[in-house]
């Protein structure tokens, strides 16, 4: 459906003094890029590669905060999911939802610290997605799709993967935080264990770490467990592969001793000073399951407010540490404005700042934090449809309630275990924003909105959301297209934010949105982009098959590869 719209000053000015007073909180600040999620609380980041988009995968903190009420200290007892988020400009991220482990696992009681990893399977030629997570200290998990990276997933296994009585694996104090990598002989290895030191163990050495091969199927264990040396070990096992070389990167522990590190130091010829408390350190080696190879390199990340989990990632040419602070952006400024109780605690925020590598010898030098984030690595095309849950940053919208995982043990009614309802919800007051947008010379001229609902909706531009384009009205009983005309002199070249701001709103979710430089006339329906063969399975961005259902936004899988479609 196209319809034309008409501005006048005075109807803008009178909008704009009413948005003043009822836009929703900016929890995230309009000049950070950390946290990646305004709303959502994780921790645990993992990441991966895929297509020319990261994606991130992390502990759903925001369910155990909804089960509490948004009140109290976070125990992680709830936490049975993870979410996932994705992104190609390091600044706007896509959130895919939730991955509800305890519907995939029935065996599991809890899903924390993921790691994902992905292949080519060289005999099938499918692509292979795995994620492994913690089932509190007690196993390590996997679960496994050949579909996309956001699922659905399946459990391969009907039990866990990495259990305590293994060869090799015990005594280990808590069997979690488990650190997946296929290296560059295809072999698959997974590091696993943590928390204070064992009972042969000591404040230097705690002895409760190991690594294990992984059979080609990724599913089982090839062999027995080797301990890993690493100094002043506590969690957050990660692998990499770094000029040839393995490495290992954990979370350091709080009990430390001057006269152990010297002696250190001098048995294994080093020049390293002992790592801060809850400090990200790294270990390197030119073969993991020999013990004696691993060489301690020192700290790269520094400690953070409680416990310090993170991920060092390559993406288009550049290194990422991806890491979760303890709310020290959302849940405080939450705090201050009554958005919460005071005594909430703990909910904790994935944020990502620049790392800088040496590849050729595999040495990562030390990374600054800040709510700054990193810089946009490109431009958004706003004359490409772009998903209403990709975003910098946002207020008052949801997505699905979180409450709504039941404790069953079924998969759901779908099939798999992602999240039903991937639009996103907007009330009155509600706002979107996305930043670093190119128009380009000639400008836009149309604004296509795909929701359903009635709201009256403000477009806006610049470096605040005080540059208003348009004001749109917006109706329909079902989730439909509608175009708008918007003036062109307001939408060229490039603009640091662009906000989709709700001002008055009935049931309304929004499902994706673009703009266009064709010049209409009179009214026009928009077309079905969605041709699917009859041997063509298409796929929602939480990985449903929606195969005939109508008109959907969707994964196309086309000769192995994924094919966004609308």
């Amino acid at each position: 459906m196209y319809k034309k719209l008409f501005l006048t000053a005075t109807m803008m000015a009178v909008s704009m003094l009413a948005n003043a007073q009822t836009m929703a909180a900016d929890y995230k600040g309009a000049g950070n890029n950390n946290p990646i999620s305004a709303n959502i609380f994780c921790a645990d980041p993992t990441a991966l590669e895929y297509n020319g988009r990261l994606y991130v995968y992390g502990t759903n903190d925001s369910q155990e905060f909804v089960a509490n009420g948004k009140t109290g200290t976070n125990s992680y007892n709830k936490i049975k999911s993870l979410v996932v988020f994705s992104t190609d400009d390091m600044v706007n991220w896509t959130f895919h939802g939730t991955i509800d482990v305890k519907k995939i696992c029935s065996w599991c009681g809890n899903s924390w610290a993921p790691s994902a990893v992905w292949r080519t399977n060289a005999e099938t030629g499918e692509d292979e997605f795995f994620i492994y997570f913690a089932n509190g200290g007690s196993n390590v998990g996997v679960i496994k799709s050949t579909v996309s990276p956001v699922g659905p997933f399946k459990s391969p296994r009907n039990q866990a993967l990495v259990n305590h009585g293994m060869p090799g694996v015990d005594p280990c104090t808590a069997l979690f935080d488990p650190g997946a990598l296929i290296d560059e002989n295809g072999i698959g290895w997974i590091a696993v264990g943590g928390y204070s030191p064992n009972a042969q163990g000591t404040k230097l050495q705690p002895n409760n770490v190991s690594i294990i091969k992984l059979k080609p199927s990724m599913t089982e264990v090839d062999g027995k467990a080797v301990k890993i040396p690493a100094p002043y070990h506590f969690e957050a096992n990660e692998l990499n592969v770094i000029g040839g070389k393995y490495v290992f990167t954990y979370c350091s522990h709080w009990d430390r001793d001057a006269g152990e590190w010297n002696t250190y130091k001098s048995e294994h010829n080093i020049n390293v000073n002992m790592p801060g408390i809850g400090t990200m350190c790294y270990m390197v080696s030119d073969n993991p399951t020999a013990p004696d190879s691993w060489e301690f390199k020192g700290y790269y990340g520094p400690g953070v407010e409680g416990n310090n989990h993170t991920h060092l990632q390559k993406f288009q040419g550049k290194y990422y540490h991806i890491y979760h602070d303890h709310g020290s952006v959302l849940l405080d400024a939450m705090k201050k404005a009554g958005a919460v109780d005071a005594n909430a605690g703990d909910y904790r925020s994935i944020c990502v700042n620049q790392a800088t590598v040496n590849e050729s010898t595999a040495t990562i030098n030390r990374v600054t934090l800040s709510h700054e984030g990193v810089t946009q690595i490109k431009k958004v095309n706003p004359y490409e449809w772009q998903q209403a849950e990709t975003m910098a940053s946002c207020g008052g919208v949801d997505y699905e309630d979180f409450s709504s995982i039941k404790k069953n043990t079924e998969i759901n009614s779908l099939g798999n275990d992602a999240s039903e309802n991937m639009q996103v919800k907007m009330k009155t007051g509600s706002w979107i924003n996305v930043r670093g947008i190119n128009y380009g010379e000639s400008g836009a001229t149309k604004f296509t909105l795909r929701a359903k609902g009635s709201a009256t909706i403000e477009l806006r531009n610049g470096s605040s959301n005080r540059t208003k384009v348009a004001t749109i009205e917006f109706s329909s009983t079902e989730m439909e297209e509608q175009t708008f005309d918007v003036p062109v002199d307001r939408l060229i070249g490039e603009k640091t934010n662009f906000y989709l701001i709700v001002t008055d709103a009935t049931d309304f979710y929004v499902d994706a949105w673009k703009f266009s430089n064709e010049q209409p006339s009179g009214i026009q329906e928009i077309s079905n982009h969605q041709h699917t063969s009859p041997n063509t399975n298409v796929y929602d961005l939480s990985g449903r098959r929606v195969n005939g259902k109508g008109h959907s936004k969707g994964i196309r899988i086309v000769n192995g590869k994924k094919v966004v479609n609308y």
